[in-house]
């Protein structure tokens, strides 16, 4: 049997939250907790998409076991905007709660990405303070993600990013990345050697055999049975440019049955709900709770994943992994070439249209709406790429052997070390 090791996780999201990484961050952690090792979070207080804290301003510090996970919750400062300087100084105040966290006898530490400044300052504690080895959890690229979503010109604060991220990939033992495109742009683009780095999907959260209960659900949603609802679900941010589907809805015509939903919170809710004002094709609904949110989901007709145009490299949807599990077709509006069309082409799950084209994405509806043999097939091909690609017992085994690989050396060392004392 092997030894339990002690695992320190470090990481801004968590669970209860629903969206985003919080799913995988808190999924990894129980596991390991369930596989007898000893298992440590420090995290924040929930707060993800809406930007504030749910049930108000938190105390400072709160400890709690959860699913077998000690759980250390400090409270950072959350930026009424979430985006630029602010974001920055908001992630750099939860690295300084944490780094003032004491870290404890922890065998390995994995700091999870983002949050990015966070995860630097953390690193350099662990550089610093111990001997132990870190891996670090890439869930998203900062420095594409400021080329991608930025002016095009190359800023101070963009080749400060990319330096620190840099920095980050190279000075861990070993890097976890969520898909095979991430490896290859760390490896040919910045300079991580190839050997550190592994490929762990993230898997879908979304149980198995939940019944749904279609007609409630689409009544108590205000959907008509007819309606050929298309929903988008998740984060509304600046990332999902979800002006697009406002502006599809805007071009449905009368006798057509097409329908967008917008589901969750997010940056640009606000501003998406006064577009679409008076567009009756797109309505919107709020972040829902798991069960219920699982029930919204199931009860569409197919599901979107939007993307701003020019967003191609930086991340990997999340929220794909649960789409796959519907059993319904997945819409892409995204660029050529980018990781979401890569995967959505490789599940075989549904028709891909270019970001930005409020009129493929409307055509693209109609024409699954009329072709309920293409939708079903699709729909069955993202059920099969879920079982085949995304088991969450996949990953945890090759994240848990990543982590005991990088714990063995150590344990011999310090075995040394005892015996010369």
């Amino acid at each position: 049997m092997e030894k339990p090791m002690s695992v320190l996780v470090l990481g801004i999201n968590y669970s209860p939250e629903t969206t985003g990484i919080a799913p995988y961050t808190s999924g990894l952690a129980s596991e390991l907790a369930r596989g007898s090792n000893r298992v440590r979070v420090i995290t924040t207080f929930p707060h993800y998409p809406q930007w504030e804290f749910h049930g108000g301003r938190p105390p400072r510090v709160v400890t709690s076991v959860e699913n077998g996970v000690r759980v250390v919750r400090r409270r950072h400062v959350l930026p009424r905007r979430p985006g630029g300087i602010a974001r920055a100084l908001s992630e750099l105040s939860f690295g300084a709660s944490a780094a003032v966290t004491r870290f404890g006898r922890a065998d390995i530490i994995v700091l999870v990405s983002p949050a990015l400044i966070s995860s630097a300052l953390l690193l350099l504690k662990a550089r610093l303070m111990s001997r132990r080895p870190v891996v670090l959890w890439v869930q998203d690229l900062y420095s594409l993600g400021l080329r991608e979503l930025g002016s095009g010109q190359s800023s101070l604060s963009e080749r400060v990013v990319a330096a620190v991220e840099r920095w980050c990939l190279r000075s861990a033992d070993a890097v976890v990345v969520i898909h095979e495109r991430f490896r290859d742009t760390l490896v040919q683009t910045m300079g991580v050697r190839a050997e550190n780095v592994t490929v762990v999907r993230n898997w879908s959260h979304v149980g198995d055999g939940d019944v749904i209960d279609r007609d409630a659900t689409r009544a108590a949603l205000g959907w008509a049975h007819d309606d050929f609802v298309v929903l988008h679900a998740g984060n509304m941010g600046v990332k999902q440019g979800l002006e697009n589907v406002v502006d599809a809805a805007r071009e449905v015509g009368p006798g057509s049955k097409v329908r967008f939903v917008l589901l969750g919170d997010g940056s640009q809710r606000d501003h998406l709900v006064a577009l679409g004002a008076d567009v009756p094709a797109v309505s919107f609904v709020e972040s829902l709770a798991d069960d219920e949110f699982l029930q919204a989901l199931g009860s569409a007709d197919a599901l979107l994943v939007n993307e701003r145009a020019g967003v191609s490299g930086m991340a990997v949807p999340s929220k794909l992994t649960s789409y796959f599990s519907t059993g319904l077709p997945v819409i892409a509006a995204t660029d050529p070439g980018s990781v979401t069309e890569s995967e959505v082409r490789l599940a075989e799950a549904g028709p891909v249209v270019a970001a930005g084209n409020p009129g493929a994405l409307l055509a693209t509806a109609e024409a699954l709406a009329a072709d309920p043999t293409s939708a079903a097939k699709w729909g069955a091909n993202g059920l099969r790429f879920r079982a085949e690609r995304l088991t969450d017992r996949a990953s945890f085994d090759t994240f848990t052997q990543l982590l005991r690989r990088l714990v063995r050396p150590r344990a011999r060392y310090s075995s040394k070390e005892s015996g010369n004392v």
